[in-house]
């Protein structure tokens, strides 16, 4: 990457996201940050332009829960820029309780499945004109008990936080795989990873206090955010990987997801159904 390519980071404002956005900056690219709040956002620009050195550093508002904000957000990124050389799909949740996003889904598979599936769609002629380019998604070993539940997508019967968690998590996996076969010839490479155990806000939910102790008690096991992102700052940026696609990526190396997830009539039938739900 260099001061003429532009990257794309999702979920920018802290953890993992904000280690993401600082390395890529590091090497002078332009680099948006997709953020939900403004404020929070901001703070974080701010200390990404200074940690990097870049002043090319951008805030962006998006809420992933939203599919009118992300059309919004989309409209305006391509209205501002020619190009877009990294997409980086790292925003996540992860909350206790069942929650829907403004348009009625679950909320872990709306967000971490559905709003990057429609991010994606909606900027993949402006990556492909940008090729070589590469799209990554960050996912989670909690793939591995995830299952696709279409007849109770939005799970909201027999509702559990791990049963949503994995469900999205295997998704990314799934539209990772899906996505790459057809971006082949396009000189477009999508990889996906587990980042492993991190100590992020992901998990914290402000109003219930949700996570907070948990991570506390348990953050000396915990990777830094900044231990957390090298897998998918490498998959960014390192020319190694420059024509690597379709894999999926823990700590730096290509390992085997669960064989579930290269089911490619499993990743057909959910990309239907991803279109469908996102008009």
């Amino acid at each position: 990457m260099n001061k003429d390519s532009v990257a794309v980071v999702t979920g920018a404002n802290s953890g993992m996201g904000k280690a993401t956005s600082i390395a890529i900056a590091k090497t002078g690219a332009t680099v948006v940050m997709v953020c939900r709040h403004r404020e929070r956002g901001e703070e974080a620009r701010k200390e990404v332009q200074e940690m990097s050195g870049n002043s090319a550093v951008v805030l962006m508002q998006c809420d992933l829960g939203s599919k009118d904000s992300i059309r919004s957000f989309c409209t305006t990124f391509k209205d501002s820029y020619q190009r877009l050389d990294v997409l980086v799909n790292n925003a996540g949740v992860i909350l206790p309780g069942r929650h829907e996003t403004s348009d009625g889904f679950e909320l872990q598979f709306g967000v971490n499945h559905l709003g990057h599936f429609l991010l994606t769609k909606l900027l993949l002629e402006q990556i492909i004109a940008s090729a070589p380019a590469r799209i990554i998604n960050v996912s989670s070993g909690a793939h591995k008990i995830g299952k696709i539940h279409f007849e109770n997508i939005n799970l909201t019967k027999n509702y559990r936080l791990w049963r949503a968690y994995g469900q999205s998590k295997l998704a990314n996996i799934l539209f990772t795989y899906e996505l790459a076969d057809r971006l082949k010839e396009k000189g477009v490479t999508v990889n996906c990873l587990n980042p492993g155990a991190v100590a992020t806000n992901m998990g914290i939910n402000r109003n219930t206090g949700f996570g907070t102790f948990i991570t506390r008690i348990l953050k000396p096991y915990f990777q830094t955010a900044e231990q957390g992102a090298e897998t998918a700052i490498y998959l960014a940026t390192a020319d190694e990987v420059a024509g690597v696609t379709g894999h999926y990526f823990y700590r730096k190396k290509q390992i085997k997801s669960s064989k579930k997830s290269y089911d490619k009539n499993l990743a057909k039938r959910l990309w239907s159904l991803s279109e469908t739900l996102t008009d």
